[in-house]
């Protein structure tokens, strides 16, 4: 089991910035990876970001290229989502996710095991 909990969440204004942070616990040694995805009112989930649990790899969504940064601090298992040029329009509850295992891709929600509860992210224009 891998318990994930989200944080950072808020209200910001668009061109600004926040951090999302996602702390996992339980059995971390057995994780793949782990991405960031996203769900606005109306909308199907969709793939944000993701990291290789232990190579450090990335991914990005091509929405958020060059704006957005994952990355993971080793000796607290915790991921981070630096989002900066924030857009009206990445508005979403985001979720932590983690991945047991390689399923062919990384950037689809059913390639995960584990999901967090979600952080609302909401950008003014």
């Amino acid at each position: 089991q891998v318990q994930l909990v989200e944080s950072g969440g808020g209200l910001v204004q668009a061109g600004g910035s926040l951090r999302l942070s996602c702390a996992a616990s339980g059995c971390t040694a057995g994780i793949y990876a782990m991405g960031w995805f996203r769900q606005a009112p109306g909308k199907e989930r969709e793939f944000v970001a993701a990291i290789l649990w232990r190579y450090l790899s990335t991914n990005y969504a091509d929405s958020v290229k060059g704006r957005f940064t994952i990355s993971r601090a080793n000796a607290i298992n915790t991921v981070y989502l630096q989002m900066n040029s924030l857009k009206a329009e990445d508005t979403a509850v985001y979720y932590c996710a983690a991945a047991l295992s390689f399923q062919g891709t990384i950037t689809i929600a059913r390639a995960y095991d584990y999901w967090g509860q979600g952080t609302q992210v909401t950008v003014s224009s």
